[in-house]
């Protein structure tokens, strides 16, 4: 893991997946909220037109499809390290179809595909956190090919519910007590020593770093009407460039800015 540091946040292409009408009424959430369907489109566009314009990023848009009612958040499918990719066997079943087109997806980028055979294990990519030096999984029920540091997480859906990755070495982080315990233990279970940015609201923890070769270093995070405090805090990394990005809609059904895609960085010669 620690020879993909090189590579931290280095991404070439997104793999994308829009958001369906069931979302609103059958959509998996741990509060009952009501969502605006247009809203959730129209800020799921514009975080791809992010992805697509802004970044330069190559977007594989997958289909959006009515039976799976959380497709659009597609980093649960799976877990891409390098040139390899995990596909997940998500802990809901009524998910578990949405690896089927992620997987064609990425075997048509030609990455190396692992799949979870064991019928016992579960796994979301939400709860996985690569730090650039290891990869924390919330789940016991991971596949012992890769080198792993096991968190549990006291309260909430996912590890990347309230804790990610704001730069190399830079996790960011919840202020809730049940976040910074979280972090505490990953701080414990490592050799590794990260700089911390905490953050008042615990969902605004969940942004999406990129180092990208024409434009520097890039947080997406959450917007000033959205979390005003917690925007604050962002605003004082001057070396990156800034993008704030609206997640009102999807926060409802518990999603964040960093479920909505998976970033792949496709080297030339895979």
């Amino acid at each position: 893991m620690a020879g993909l540091m090189a590579d931290f946040g280095n991404y070439t292409h997104a793999i994308v997946r829009g958001v369906p009408a069931s979302l609103v009424k059958e959509a998996l959430r741990s509060v009952q909220a009501e969502v605006d369907l247009a809203g959730a489109q129209k800020e799921h566009e514009a975080y791809v037109e992010v992805l697509k314009t802004k970044l330069g990023l190559e977007v594989v848009e997958l289909p959006v499809d009515e039976s799976l009612p959380d497709c659009v958040f597609v980093e649960d499918a799976a877990v891409v390290c390098g040139d390899t990719a995990l596909i997940t066997r998500p802990g809901a079943e009524s998910r578990r179809r949405e690896t089927e087109l992620m997987k064609e997806a990425l075997k048509n980028l030609n990455l190396n595909i692992v799949e979870m055979t064991d019928e016992n294990a579960t796994l979301d990519g939400g709860d996985v956190l690569f730090t650039g030096k290891l990869c924390h999984p919330q789940s016991l029920s991971t596949p012992k090919d890769y080198a792993v540091s096991t968190v549990p997480v006291l309260e909430g859906l996912h590890l990347k519910s309230f804790c990610t990755m704001g730069g190399p070495g830079l996790i960011v982080v919840g202020s809730s007590e049940p976040a910074q315990k979280t972090l505490k233990i990953m701080q414990q279970m490592s050799d590794h020593r990260y700089d911390k940015l905490t953050v008042p609201d615990d969902f605004a923890a969940n942004c999406v770093y990129m180092n990208l070769p024409d434009k520097g270093h890039v947080l997406l995070h959450c917007t000033t009407e959205q979390y005003p405090e917690s925007a604050k805090v962002f605003e004082k990394l001057k070396d990156r460039m800034l993008i704030p990005v609206s997640n009102a809609e999807k926060v409802k059904v518990d999603g964040g800015l960093t479920c909505c895609s998976v970033l792949i960085n496709k080297k030339a010669n895979i």
